[in-house]
């Protein structure tokens, strides 16, 4: 009830509106700390033509002028980097995002995301920048980059830890990547350590590696950490390591066991974008989605595509971070909700 009526919420509740008095503080200091590195925010469409190869699920709807089916985006990056292909080296966007996927306490069907892109630095440029947005946000926000959240203290002020996916995965999982001679051992390993891959007989190394990660890893990520090196099975959109090309320069990092952000050196070879782009589609069309190559976006990088940095991270998770919030619900003024049923005269449970 409290979601549904959130302005009696508002009015019974001081604290409510405290936390969304701070969401709004905290968007002012994401905009102000890029603003001050020279990034310019920009606005992209909302509504796209394609349904990208994308592992998120878009809404569909109909534009009735042009009879053509139109798709609510499920992420700001593609547009965001032809404005790099078109010379703004620095640019953001803090932008609304739609998934017709499950909800949760840290999923909402539509969502804020900030992502930037930078001309000439790389994934470790975004490690530095990332770091050190987190710490000032929470020192301008909270008074101090020592916060608690659920009970845990989290030190956002200290250098994070650093581990490559190889790394993390023979830390907590006490298997080594190396030590697989080809795929059919790693598939072996897995079967061996009871780690379900979702590709089965057609898993790679790389593919077992990820399963091991989230099998083994993650929930061991509470305080503020950065994976990177990831395999290239799951990094369509990123640049691979000249020193190993199985591996692509992406890192995600995580705070209370919960993936806040990802970035990239971002892939600018066109040829090998496209390929990745078919893989993708391939995967998704075989799951019964209606999934296409943007070919446009393989022709912005036929026309250059700098080297650059990306990176994107969830708004609502970092103000769940910040408030000491429990669910993405407690920091949405109006969270997606089931409808009442009409006449029924009674609020509808969330599992009916």
């Amino acid at each position: 009830m409290r979601y549904r009526q959130r302005y009696v919420d508002l009015i019974v509740n001081p604290d409510v509106k405290d936390t969304f008095v701070k969401r709004s503080m905290i968007i002012r200091e994401v905009r102000n700390y890029l603003d001050n590195l020279g990034y310019l925010e920009v606005d992209t469409p909302v509504l796209h033509t394609l349904e990208i190869g994308a592992a998120a699920r878009p809404f569909v709807t109909h534009h009735n002028t042009l009879d053509i089916p139109m798709y609510l985006r499920i992420e700001t990056e593609l547009y965001l980097k032809r404005l790099i292909v078109g010379g703004f080296e620095r640019v953001y966007e803090v932008g609304r995002i739609f998934r017709n996927e499950g909800m949760d306490t840290s999923h909402n069907p539509e969502f804020t995301t900030v992502e930037m892109y930078q001309a000439y630095t790389d994934y470790i440029g975004m490690m530095d920048l990332i770091e050190n947005m987190y710490r000032t946000i929470a020192e301008n926000v909270c008074g101090t980059s020592k916060i608690m959240y659920q009970g845990v203290e989290i030190d956002l002020g200290k250098p994070w830890e650093r581990l490559t996916m190889i790394e993390a995965v023979k830390k907590y999982a006490g298997v080594d990547y190396n030590d697989w001679a080809d795929d059919e051992s790693a598939r072996a390993c897995a079967k061996e350590k009871g780690v379900e891959v979702d590709e089965g007989e057609n898993a790679t190394k790389g593919h077992v590696l990820i399963a091991f990660f989230d099998a083994f890893v993650e929930d061991k990520l509470i305080q503020p950490t950065i994976i990177y090196d990831y395999p290239v099975e799951n990094s369509p959109l990123a640049k691979r390591k000249p020193s190993d090309p199985a591996f692509t320069e992406r890192f995600e990092y995580f705070i209370y066991c919960r993936e806040m952000g990802n970035a990239f050196s971002e892939l600018n070879d066109p040829v090998d974008q496209k390929e990745r782009f078919v893989k993708q589609v391939e995967a998704k069309r075989a799951q019964g989605a209606n999934a296409e190559v943007d070919e446009d976006f393989v022709t912005a990088l036929e026309y250059g595509l700098p080297p650059t940095g990306g990176l994107g991270f969830g708004l609502d998770r970092l103000v769940m971070l910040l408030t000491d919030s429990a669910s993405i619900r407690d920091v949405l003024l109006f969270p997606t909700m089931k409808p009442i049923p009409a006449n029924s005269g009674r609020p509808v449970k969330e599992e009916e």
